[in-house]
């Protein structure tokens, strides 16, 4: 059975969390899981990295056909759905639109928020759940210091997840993976899961 896995945070991941979640994505590689990323800077440029055949062993969904589009981080260069097969573009996908429907249900600020952002936050449903919706990740790795913590198995309480801190579409994916009580969630910005991280790979 494919093992997928989503490798997500924040694009003010610092350095050396950045520099683990890279060493992260060859190990895993290596034992069989398929990473799951949305292409942004930060965190999921540096799960990409690690990444040794990306077009076998990576999906990268984009929001968008080109993103980012003007990256500030000199590593990253834009993706541009379809010029390797594993950056999609999720609004050509089927599944695109109930992706969307999510939105509401996990994000508490949707009210006002034009497409774009909409988009942004819609791929992390199949970053999570993957593109069929239905074949949910069996882990999230992250980094997020405002992550939603404390209800992995409540699923039961919308409106308190998608009112619980985050920071950006992480914390949105996050949501979405806290209601699935099957998905482990590690986020290195906990000194605890940053130091099992460490000892996993050897650094310590």
């Amino acid at each position: 059975m494919t093992k997928y896995y989503a490798g997500i945070g924040s694009r003010n991941t610092p350095d050396h969390i950045q520099n683990i979640m890279t060493r992260l994505a060859t190990k895993l590689e290596q034992e069989g899981w398929i990473l799951r990323s949305g292409g942004a800077e930060g965190a999921d440029s540096a799960f990409e990295r690690g990444v040794m055949r990306p077009q076998a062993n990576a999906e990268i969904y984009l929001p968008w056909y080109k993103f980012p589009a003007k990256p500030k981080d000199p590593r990253v260069q834009p993706r541009i759905a379809g010029s390797q097969p594993q950056f999609i573009n999720y609004q050509t996908l089927p599944t695109a639109q109930a992706a969307r429907q999510t939105v509401p249900i996990y994000n508490d600020s949707y009210v006002g928020r034009q497409d774009w952002w909409f988009d942004l936050m819609a791929r992390n449903a199949m970053q999570i759940l993957g593109s069929d919706l239905n074949t949910p990740s069996k882990m999230v790795i992250a980094y997020t210091p405002n992550a939603a913590k404390g209800w992995k198995n409540d699923p039961t309480d919308i409106y308190k997840r998608r009112r619980e801190p985050g920071s950006g579409g992480t914390g949105h994916a996050l949501r979405i993976a806290e209601a699935r009580p099957e998905i482990e969630i590690r986020n290195l910005a906990d000194p605890a899961v940053e130091y099992a991280a460490k000892r996993y790979l050897g650094l310590i």
